[in-house]
């Protein structure tokens, strides 16, 4: 396992990060317990999770992944960098959700709570809070952070622009800013790559980018006429399935698919291989988050993390996928 500094923080991460959203929905409690086993026997440090999670389960489940990764930490939380996140809808009232003072520091404790620990490394807003003034959220974080709740603060699927905004206001403000950014990436969706990379280049940001197989299509696994019947595409994920298929279920996807297949093959990698390795290799990405629903999945993505490209498949994968640098953001 190849390891790399948190950023501007003085935090080392393994490579490829444990994504854990799939944990007690779609992957019992004994096959998650696995799922981290294997990933920590790998030199995997560096756990990824969510208060909402499991992914689809809706607020009626919400928080069965920490208490999850909660149990399988025990005894042995110092060994692990621990990220977490809060803004989505956890309850039934119009204040269980979002950004607020409020909400924030009721949700910092119910995740310590679920994930049996008194501290997160990394606490995360899992998106931007349009209806919250961003000095109150950027106050409330920094009251986690100096409570020692939190170590490390950060953003996911946050605009360019916004995240910019929200370094600028914590500078003014003399408040705990952001040190890492989680977005979307993989060879079906560059667009990062125009505003947020450089971005995150400029002010030292740690990149975590999720989905970087593209929910499981760049294991080149799936065919556009065939219905899919296990993984991100299907029920077994609840109403993220359609999302999901939304996402990446196209007929351009598709064909590009096959055009990678021809680039990998030839090198005696698998696609999901050549595909994760591909996401590493862009100098500006420090960890990125894998996902499985059995241990025996995590061989080849595991394996990604020590293939080093040749510079003319990279520049081959790169000129393929020119096109996902653009297209429409909300999907």
């Amino acid at each position: 396992m190849q390891y790399r500094k948190f950023g501007r923080t003085g935090l080392t991460v393994s490579r490829l990060c444990l994504g854990t959203m799939t944990f007690g929905l779609q992957t019992e409690e004994d096959v998650s317990h696995r799922i981290l086993d294997t990933a920590a026997d790998a030199g995997v440090n560096f756990i990824d999770t969510a208060d909402v999670y499991p992914l689809g389960g809706g607020e009626n489940i919400a928080g069965r992944t920490e208490e999850i990764v909660g149990r399988w930490l025990k005894g042995k939380r110092d060994r692990f960098i621990l990220a977490t996140k809060a803004v989505g809808k956890m309850g039934p009232s119009a204040w269980d959700q979002g950004a607020s003072r409020k909400h924030l520091l009721d949700a910092i404790d119910a995740s310590l709570r679920r994930l049996g620990t008194d501290y997160v490394d990394l606490y995360q807003l899992h998106s931007d809070d349009a209806n919250t003034p961003l000095d109150e959220t950027l106050e409330a974080l920094d009251v986690i952070v100096r409570s020692g709740k939190a170590r490390y603060i950060g953003v996911s699927n946050f605009l360019a622009y916004r995240l910019a905004r929200a370094l600028g206001r914590a500078d003014v403000l003399r408040v705990a800013r952001f040190v890492s950014v989680q977005p979307r990436y993989n060879l079906l969706f560059r667009q990062i790559e125009r505003e947020l990379l450089p971005l995150a280049a400029e002010e030292q940001l740690a990149v975590m980018p999720y989905n970087p197989l593209a929910g499981g299509l760049l294991t080149g696994k799936h065919r556009m006429d065939a219905t899919p019947t296990s993984g991100r595409f299907t029920e077994t994920v609840g109403k993220a399935g359609a999302m999901y298929q939304e996402r990446y279920w196209h007929q351009r996807e598709f064909e590009t698919i096959e055009k990678l297949k021809a680039i990998a093959t030839p090198t005696g990698e698998s696609l999901t291989r050549v595909s994760l390795a591909w996401v590493l290799a862009n100098p500006l990405i420090t960890s990125a988050i894998i996902g499985a629903s059995r241990a025996e999945q995590l061989s080849d993505t595991l394996a990604a993390s020590e293939l080093v490209l040749d510079a003319q498949v990279k520049a081959q994968l790169d000129e393929v996928s020119l096109e996902y640098r653009w297209g429409d953001a909300a999907r």
